[in-house]
Formats: C-alpha cells, sequence, structure tokens
C-alpha cells in the first residue's frame, strides 16, 4: 500500500480514536509533532502450506484484520509502544541491538527484530513512541507477528528514505524474525501483508520473491473460521518439518543434479528417489510436490471461476496436510466437515501452520450465514470448543495513513 489518504469512514474513526488513545497517555501528551498512523493487515492462506520455506509457490490474500500504530517519533534512540489490547507498555533500545542482548520473550521482540535487521540491511532506522491496536485474534494463524513487523517497519523508517520495494522489505522483516526472535518462518506471511492487493490473493514464488495477483472471483466470499484451539506447532516441531524437507532435498540430490530444494522435485523425480528416503520424509516430501502443482490449479480455477475444481483442490490439500505432512487436528477437521456441507460452501481446508488455528473457505454470496449457523450451531458440541467466524475481504498491503487533521 502506498502512502495515502484513506476514505473509509470506519478507518478513520478507528484511527481517530486510537490516535486519541495515544494523545491521553502522559507520554503522548507531552510529545510534540502530529500522531502519525501506520497499518497492516494479517492474512489468511487459500494454498500453498508450507511451500514458502521450501522455496515454493503460495497463495494468500491480506484482509481486513489489522494492526494499527499511532505513535510520534522522537530524537531518542528508544522505541516504547503501548499495546492496548494486552494493557501493557513494553520498550526497547536501538543502541547495541541484536539477537544477543534480547531479553525475556515479548510481542515487543517482534518490533526489535525488525529495528535489528532493518539496520542489518542497511535502512536507517528511528526511535518513536505510540500505543498499538489490533482487531487479528492472536493465535489464530492469522499472522499477527508478521502484520506487526511490518506495521512497524514503516513507524521505525526514516522520513524521505528510499524504501526496498514490498518483496525486499518482506525479507528483512522474515531475517529478523527468524535470527532474531528464533522462529524459523518462511517469507509468506510478512510478503502478504506488504503487498496486498484489495480484492485479489497474491501469487507469490518464494524462490524469487517475485508475486503476480490473482482476482478473486466477485461471487464469492472469504470466510475465516477460528477453531478456538490455540495453534500448538511448536518451534520444535515446526522446525521438524523443515529438517525432514532438507533431509529429503539433501538425498534426492545426491542422485538428481539440480536439486537445490523441493520447487525442483516433480511426481516423477520424487517417484523414482522413493526408495532413498526414509517413510516420514517421503511422505512430507509428497506433500510438498503435490501442493506446489495445487497453487497453479487453483490460480486457474479462480480465473475460470470453476468452483467444482476449487472444492476439489481444497479438499486435496486438507487432507495432505492431514496424511502426509501430519499438522491437522481434530478440531480442524471438524471445522472443515462442517462447512463442506452447507450449501454454498464451495471449498474448505485447514490454513496457517496447523495443530489450531483457522480453516479458509470460499463461500457463494449469500451463503455466509447459512455457514455462520452451522458453525455455531454444530462445532461446541462436537469439541467442547467456542467457534468464530470472521467475514473477510482481502484488502492493499502495510503503510502509513494520512488521515484529516
Amino acid at each position: 500500500m502506498s502512502e495515502g489518504q484513506t476514505g473509509n469512514p470506519s478507518a478513520v474513526a478507528r484511527a481517530d480514536a486510537l490516535r486519541a488513545r495515544f494523545e491521553a497517555l502522559p507520554a503522548g501528551a507531552g510529545s510534540p509533532g502530529p500522531v502519525r498512523l501506520v497499518r497492516a493487515p494479517g492474512r489468511v492462506n487459500l494454498i500453498g502450506e508450507h511451500t514458502d520455506y521450501n522455496q515454493g509457490l503460495v497463495l494468500p490474500a491480506a484482509i481486513d484484520r489489522e494492526i494499527w500504530i499511532a505513535f510520534r517519533p522522537w530524537d531518542r534512540p528508544e522505541v516504547e509502544l503501548t499495546s492496548a489490547e494486552f494493557g501493557d507498555t513494553r520498550s526497547f533500545s536501538l543502541e547495541g541491538l541484536s539477537p544477543e542482548t534480547r531479553g525475556a520473550k515479548s510481542w515487543i521482540d517482534y518490533v526489535a527484530a525488525t529495528a535489528w535487521a532493518m539496520r542489518e540491511a542497511g535502512l536507517g532506522v528511528r526511535g518513536f513512541r505510540g500505543v498499538m491496536d489490533s482487531t487479528i485474534p492472536i493465535g489464530s494463524g492469522l499472522s499477527s507477528s508478521a502484520a506487526l513487523e511490518m506495521a512497524s517497519t514503516w513507524a521505525l523508517a526514516v522520513p524521505r528514505a528510499p524504501r526496498p520495494e514490498a518483496g525486499a522489505m518482506a525479507a528483512i522483516a522474515q531475517r529478523g524474525e527468524n535470527h532474531y526472535v528464533g522462529v524459523n518462518c518462511g517469507i509468506m506471511d510478512q510478503f502478504a501483508s506488504a503487498a496486498g492487493r484489495a480484492g485479489h490473493a497474491l501469487l507469490i514464488d518464494c524462490r524469487t520473491n517475485q508475486f503476480k495477483t490473482a482476482p478473486m472471483p466477485a461471487g464469492l466470499s472469504l470466510v475465516v473460521c477460528e477453531t478456538g484451539s490455540s495453534r500448538r506447532l511448536e518451534v520444535s516441531a515446526y522446525n521438524t518439518r523443515r529438517s525432514e524437507c532438507e533431509l529429503g532435498v539433501k538425498l534426492i540430490a545426491e542422485r538428481e543434479p539440480g536439486v537445490r530444494s523441493l520447487r525442483d522435485v516433480d511426481e516423477a523425480m520424487l517417484d523414482r528417489n522413493r526408495d532413498r528416503l526414509p517413510e516420514v520424509v517421503a511422505r512430507r516430501c509428497e506433500h510438498i510436490v503435490l501442493e506446489d502443482a495445487r497453487v497453479m490449479d487453483t490460480v486457474a480455477a479462480l480465473r475460470d471461476g470453476d468452483l467444482a475444481a476449487l472444492g476439489r483442490l481444497f479438499a486435496a490439500s486438507h487432507a495432505s496436510l492431514r496424511d502426509l505432512y501430519e499438522v491437522s487436528s481434530p478440531e480442524l477437521d471438524a471445522m472443515v466437515d462442517i462447512a463442506v456441507a452447507v450449501p454454498g460452501v464451495v471449498a474448505s481446508r485447514m490454513t496457517g501452520a496447523g495443530f489450531g488455528g483457522c480453516t479458509v473457505n470460499l463461500v457463494e454470496r449469500g451463503a455466509e450465514g447459512a455457514l455462520r449457523d452451522a458453525v455455531l450451531a454444530k462445532y461446541q458440541n462436537r469439541t467442547g470448543l467456542k467457534p468464530r467466524v470472521y467475514i473477510v475481504a482481502a484488502v492493499d498491503g502495510a503503510g502509513e495513513l494520512q488521515l484529516p487533521a
């Protein structure tokens, strides 16, 4: 998203409320200069799960569940940020910032990680004091951490300094999360938050960090169903799956010259090398190879309005994540089962890293209420957990907002 005005009345009201909240703080009231506002969206991934760190293809959309920061820059080499959601104020110094000096784990680490990575990339950073608010459910798999990082890139940036394009800035933020926070994530979440386009999904090539837009059909809505089961994908489990994929690449490359990642492996190559792979590694590799193909098939189905194909592709992806990659959960499976039985639900699958979080659903316009009613009526009886249903829209990526004074 480029810097500019917003004509969205609800966005203006929300920004005014956040600005007023910041100015009501003792520190905010005494700070000179106008309050500045930045925002960054969360994301939902339509298809292409766990392919990003295998240099593969993904198809996310930035959504209107967002993080906003109201702030004033200051001359001190320090960031002080208050979370309106947590009622918590945290700070860190920009001087001597490094992974080795990081303190106890906190949400502010994602801001510090971004500042560290921007400096490592040769970008200037400045201190600021501000207040943050969010409509992204924590732990749902809608990428609140990436949204905080991308909003932070705008708040930390030195005014009028050259800014890398969205893919490069996403890679900088990803490096911060990898090396400062210690989460070995791929680039998809930051990329979607940085480069989102209203009304479109993004076909991202995670090898080249290039993207194309994929228009969402006018007759379909995006509906996210939150299971109420926070993601239990521990860092160790995530890293184990990365290691299994890397082992598959290593073993296949011993026989197949030119293989650098699972992006280079097709079904025929996997089949002729299956005998040299441990069984669990073969299953992980099979998911990635087939999932990359499903991404391109989904782009074609969206373009052609082929609703039946979308349903088959989402179902195949979910089954693969459940059976081959083993990152689904009983709660996610129940949510998908309920959704696909509702007339007007075109496609449903788990989205995000797995072991809890959300499902993503493509729903014919007018059937959103029926899906919500079915989930609210049936899901809690099956799981004992309280669900949430969000009808979301694909929106522009992160940026600074110029709002009326």
